[in-house]
């Protein structure tokens, strides 16, 4: 019985800040090394999740003790791997439990390197994106590379190629290239979930630095990419980097200027642009909420169990958007509501009134059966929506038509004058001698 309450009691700190839908920043995060060292080379860009309130817990990678989940619950809302390296991890976490990790809903940030080993790749290849083949490479750039004291194989590079977007990468500019050095990827085309968030210029190629070229490399240009995101169909969010180097205190207070680049900068970009994309990795932008989903007659407020055909009604929902601290007004004009069955009968853009709350009008179809009030909303950056609500519609009772209905009297009129026509021919019939 202790040792129940022992239990309890040491769950209870990892259930108070696990993931909640209230506040989906305020998590637990696992981070996985291959040195203890990296803690404090890498300390500046830890410190920036740690100041935005985030829990980080430093482990091994082989450690033989770490696990993801216990007794079916997850320990984290989170994982970094900066562990490019390791060939297997320690405990019960394989590359199958990462995975299954993001399909859980969960949050992924993956560094690899040079030296990045099959298991990175492999994970990296799951989700859509394939290093490159060739083990010895790296991204070499002879126009695009950083100006240096020892500039060496031009594998130091300066790349200013962001994603437009602000939801990702924030509304304030990036002035700074960001110095990268390691592998490129490709994106599998097969996987739309994929954006490139980082690429290297044109002139850039991969292949070993050390050796000469035989034959054409397999990555050209900007077709590689340096940085990628994924947003999985559950909202899951993935970050993969072809360098850790990138994420280091070295690189965050490097001074940089791009080779053919007159201007010099005192500092990159790496740590406005990876403190950016991690807000947006970890869910502190573009998360997306709705609430308040209401649907009833024009002139009521009660919902109906059901509508009648041709019947005026009003739809609402109210939409919001996490900021990193509180939740404020999502303002779009691209938010649609579908009157659903089978097929879309109902397609209308829904009106707000800037403060989270959109809404439209409609008249229900002249078509009886079970219907949905659908949202499904999907927008580079943001989290998607999906809302669904059932409501059956019925026809017009019997006694809930017209007494006499306009498009009938012809037939009205047809029978009036075939009871007339018949009583005139009864009587010319019966007396005519």
């Amino acid at each position: 019985m202790a040792k129940l309450i022992f239990l309890f009691l040491t769950l209870i700190p990892i259930l108070c800040t696990s993931f909640s839908p209230d506040k989906p920043s305020d998590r637990r995060i696992l981070v996985l090394v291959d040195d203890f060292a990296v803690k404090s080379s890498h300390s500046l860009f830890f410190k920036s999740l740690q100041s935005r309130g985030f829990d980080l817990d430093f482990k091994l990678a082989d450690d033989p003790k770490i696990a993801l989940q216990r007794y079916g619950q997850y320990l984290y809302d989170g994982l970094v791997l900066f562990s490019p390296t390791i060939e297997r991890f320690g405990g019960s976490i394989d590359a199958a439990s990462i995975l299954d990790f993001v399909d859980s809903g969960h949050d992924l940030i993956v560094a690899a390197d040079n030296n990045a080993s099959d298991l990175i790749r492999e994970i990296a290849t799951e989700c859509g994106v394939d290093f490159d083949e060739d083990y010895t490479a790296m991204v070499v750039d002879h126009a695009g590379y950083a100006v240096s004291s020892n500039e060496g194989d031009h594998t130091l590079i300066a790349s200013d190629d962001f994603i437009k977007s602000d939801v990702i990468l924030g509304s304030k500019k990036i002035e700074a290239p960001v110095l990268f050095q390691g592998i490129g990827h490709s994106l599998n085309p097969s996987n739309s979930l994929v954006l490139k968030v980082l690429s290297a210029s044109p002139t850039a190629f991969s292949a070993n630095p050390k050796s000469k070229l035989t034959s054409p490399p397999s990555l050209l240009g900007s077709s590689i990419s340096l940085v990628s995101v994924i947003q999985a169909r559950n909202n899951a969010r993935i970050l993969i980097s072809g360098s850790l180097s990138m994420f280091s205190n070295r690189f965050f207070n490097s001074g940089v200027q791009k080779a053919g680049s007159p201007t010099k900068h005192d500092k990159s970009g790496n740590e406005q642009f990876l403190t950016e994309i991690s807000k947006w990795v970890l869910h502190e932008r573009g998360h997306l909420k709705a609430v308040n989903v209401q649907h009833h007659k024009v002139g009521e407020t009660d919902e109906p169990s059901i509508y009648r055909i041709n019947d005026d009604l009003e739809y609402s929902v109210e939409i919001y958007e996490w900021s990193g601290t509180t939740w404020e007004p999502y303002v779009a004009d691209d938010v649609q509501v579908q009157f659903y069955m089978m097929s879309p009968y109902v397609l209308k853009n829904l009106s707000n009134d800037k403060k989270g709350r959109y809404f439209t009008s409609f008249k229900v179809p002249d078509v009886y059966g079970v219907f949905q009030f659908k949202v499904e909303y999907n927008r580079l950056g943001y989290t998607s929506l999906s809302l669904a609500k059932q409501i059956p519609v019925r026809p017009f009772r019997h006694n809930e038509y017209e007494r006499f209905i306009p498009s009938a009297y012809p037939y009205y009129g047809a029978a009036f004058s075939m009871m007339a026509g018949f009583f005139v021919f009864s009587a010319v019939h019966l007396y005519n001698k």
